[in-house]
């Protein structure tokens, strides 16, 4: 039984690692270079203590938010995980569900590889994230067809100019495209589940995948010897290109990747609905700053603006202290990606609800019926 065998969201990584091939699973775990931003997105949790309140009726304790025109049950979203059918059956579809019977966001990823149109179609209100191309005629073709797909909220991601470094996933013999070869096949051989029940089972019923939704058409395969992904266009985008998508965009549009104060300023300025704050997990620049710490700095230029937080929260706390701290709502990737690849959308619907119960439980212990009640009076700054 799921409830069993997974009692927090680090059990799904553990079990993953067994049932994934190396190189799969090193592009889910894995940061760039020495892994400092990953680990200090962790670490910086630890900054807070919870501080409670006794004697308080919480027999009612409410986790609903409103984001964006929708209303959701808790502040807890899946964010948005490139290749995640390559990891798990249908994968984008497999988070779009279970996030859909939780009523949670769900971000899906511009680096997908099934069709934007058909993960609209089979859950409507999916929040779709866009890589925008560096040419503004490749960018109003994605536009367009990012809107005739019935997208209402869409989310730029702004934080990756150039590749991370990403060593581990070199040294695990991952790439993108992968790369047929002995290596490859032996890691595949050797987790015949995965073999049978994700690669073999996607190739029979819907042929070789392909990157999707990078670009206005269809992208390179997702095995290819020779063919390599360009994201050279990527370093000549800047504000304008997202100014002239406010323009032209009449859903709610959200800005992720945002760390320094005066770029969420500069994003409020222009007319965006939200912010994520974000170091992609740890996954472009080493040494980034961790999320949490800037937070309150943030908060300070964004006003009214809705934000977001992603990168390293594993548990209830992590949700509070962000909460806390003015967040209107989370992102989670890896946990729930790890979820799919063990059980697929029950997996994944375990998973929100572990979290998802966290929050709730500690909330009742914090003396707090209520998201809009929780505030910095409730943490204590161990820094001080």
């Amino acid at each position: 039984m799921l409830r069993d065998r997974f009692l927090n969201l680090n059990d799904f990584e553990v079990a993953a690692r067994r049932r994934l091939p190396k190189s799969v699973y090193s592009y889910i775990a894995s940061a760039v270079e020495d892994g400092r931003s990953l680990k200090m997105n962790r670490e910086a949790f630890d900054r807070y203590a919870l501080l409670t309140r006794v004697m308080v009726n919480v027999s009612q304790v409410s986790t609903e938010v409103e984001l964006f025109g929708q209303r959701f049950a808790a502040p807890i979203g899946v964010a948005p995980m490139g290749l995640a059918a390559l990891s798990s059956y249908r994968g984008d579809l497999v988070l779009a569900r279970a996030a859909s019977a939780c009523n949670v966001p769900v971000v899906m990823s511009g680096s997908s590889l099934i069709p934007l149109e058909e993960v609209m179609e089979a859950v409507p209100g999916t929040w779709f994230q866009a890589y925008l191309p560096g040419d503004q005629a490749q960018i109003d073709a994605l536009m367009s067809r990012v809107r005739s797909a019935g997208t209402k909220t869409l989310v730029i991601t702004v934080d990756t100019p150039a590749v991370g470094n990403r060593e581990a996933d070199r040294r695990a013999g991952f790439s993108a495209p992968l790369r047929p070869g002995p290596r490859l096949a032996w890691q595949g051989g050797t987790r015949p589940r995965w073999l049978t029940e994700v690669l073999l089972r996607t190739l029979l019923r819907h042929g070789m995948p392909h990157f999707e939704n990078n670009y206005a058409q269809r992208g390179a395969p997702i095995l290819s010897r020779n063919v390599l992904r360009d994201f050279s266009d990527r370093r000549h985008l800047n504000w304008d290109h997202l100014r002239t998508i406010r323009r032209q965009w009449r859903g709610a549009l959200i800005v992720k990747g945002i760390l320094h104060p005066l770029d969420a300023r500069t994003a409020r300025e222009i007319g965006v609905d939200g912010i994520v704050i974000s170091n992609h997990g740890g996954r472009q620049l080493d040494g980034a700053v961790p999320p949490l710490r800037m937070l309150p700095r943030v908060m300070e230029e964004a006003g009214e603006l809705p934000v977001l937080v992603d990168s390293g929260i594993r548990r209830g706390t992590d949700v509070v202290k962000l909460l806390s701290l003015g967040a209107r709502a989370v992102l989670i990737g890896r946990p729930f990606g790890f979820a799919a690849a063990m059980a697929g959308q029950p997996g994944v619907e375990h998973a929100i609800r572990l979290i998802w119960s966290e929050l709730s439980r500690n909330m009742q212990m914090m003396g707090v019926t209520r998201l809009a009640d929780l505030g910095p009076e409730f943490l204590v700054d161990m820094d001080r």
